[in-house]
């Protein structure tokens, strides 16, 4: 049996709507850590996407170091690139952390070898670019699930001269068919179609996923551990957890453990006088916020007003109900023969939905006044 502790997509350096994960990030290592000591397990595995890309801030990498260290001190680590990281990058030094416990692979020349772990084997699969590796690989295809069944290959047939029982994982970044996807995701599709069959990867009894964000089984033996913080408003009912698998030789048993949570998603709806008076709307004041102000009218300093009791407001949007229809025909036969200062009215009434009020009006019939006035003069 092996003991695995599964998770993916760190995503290390990402910001949300702008705003610093440093934090929260830290909150899920420190959990990590502490989960993989609880739970005894044999080795922690990463699925990809340790940096959220390939040129990651200082701090990021500061935050990397330190959790694969706290990790490896605990218990051998297994790492692969996913499609955000640097191979050269993330590879570097990978010999010399095998002999710490930290088992960092990047290259198509690793696949298929073997890392004992208890009384079974791990095998990395790092995220191929079908353009990139298929040559090496001795593919014609382009195409994602081609490369994967060549590397797959690689996998059953050092498989094949072990004893049947020993238990056997696979950890892979990739796009399986059938998966639930967010709008976090980098798509795949450069090099090929992008998705695979999970039948790709039959012949061992686990299968540690990373690239798509939601924790979810996929085919009879996959997982994706999913992106521990979530990146995007989309992943507002993501139940964000951590993989605690036991793999057997005939399978695998999975206890999902939920992650800490920072700060909440909350996406809010209404008009702005009900978002920032609705008593239920409490529990959401510390979320990171994305609003859809529904006024027909945008009001005015629409997001500090929203900021005033919600101050992790990141996302605005206007859905206005009410306003006034759009009339027929183009805009240019709409405005023609309007004088010039018929032309500014109506380019108020356009941009807000309503009419200039009596003193906006009076307003702009001074400014065209003072206007002509000055032309006269001249």
């Amino acid at each position: 049996m092996m003991r695995l502790l599964h998770t993916a997509d760190w995503h290390l350096g990402r910001t949300f709507h702008g705003e610093s994960l440093l934090d929260a990030h830290a909150a899920v290592i420190d959990h990590l850590v502490a989960l993989a000591r609880d739970a005894k397990v044999d080795a922690v595995v990463v699925a990809g996407d340790v940096y959220d890309r390939a040129l990651p801030p200082v701090d990021a990498i500061r935050l990397a170091s330190q959790a694969l260290e706290r990790l490896s001190e605990i218990c051998p680590v297994i790492v692969i690139s996913g499609n955000h990281d640097s191979i050269d990058r993330l590879g570097f030094g990978a010999r010399m952390f095998d002999r710490a416990g930290l088992h960092v692979r990047t290259r198509v020349a690793d696949v298929g070898c073997a890392i004992p772990v208890a009384d079974g084997v791990v095998y990395p699969v790092p995220y191929l670019e079908p353009d990139v590796v298929r040559a090496e690989l001795g593919v014609q295809d382009r195409s994602h699930g081609a490369v994967l069944e060549a590397a797959m290959d690689r996998v059953r047939a050092d498989l094949h001269h072990r004893s049947p029982q020993t238990p056997s994982a696979v950890v892979a970044h990739a796009f399986v068919t059938g998966a639930a996807v967010s709008d976090s995701e980098r798509d795949l599709t450069v090099g090929g179609s992008a998705s695979v069959a999970a039948s790709v990867f039959d012949g061992v009894d686990y299968l540690a996923l990373g690239h798509l964000h939601g924790p979810q089984s996929v085919g009879d033996l996959g997982r994706y551990a999913g992106s521990p913080v979530a990146l995007s408003f989309s992943e507002a009912r993501h139940a964000k957890s951590t993989a605690i698998v036991e793999v057997l030789g005939l399978g695998s048993t999975v206890e999902l453990v939920p992650c800490p949570v920072p700060r909440a998603l909350a996406t809010l709806r209404g008009t702005l006088d009900e978002l920032l008076r609705a008593p239920e709307l409490e529990i959401h004041e510390d979320a990171w916020v994305q609003a859809t102000i529904t006024d027909a009218v945008q009001p005015p300093e629409t997001m500090a007003r929203l900021r005033s009791r919600f101050p992790h407001a990141v996302s605005l949007q206007f859905d206005p109900q009410g306003a006034r229809p759009l009339e027929e025909g183009s805009y240019a036969e709409r405005l023609e023969g309007l004088s010039d200062r018929e032309l500014v009215e109506r380019f108020v009434q356009d941009v807000r939905g309503t009419v200039a009020s009596e003193a906006e009006s009076d307003l702009l019939d001074r400014a065209f006044a003072e206007r002509r006035a000055a032309e006269v003069r001249a």
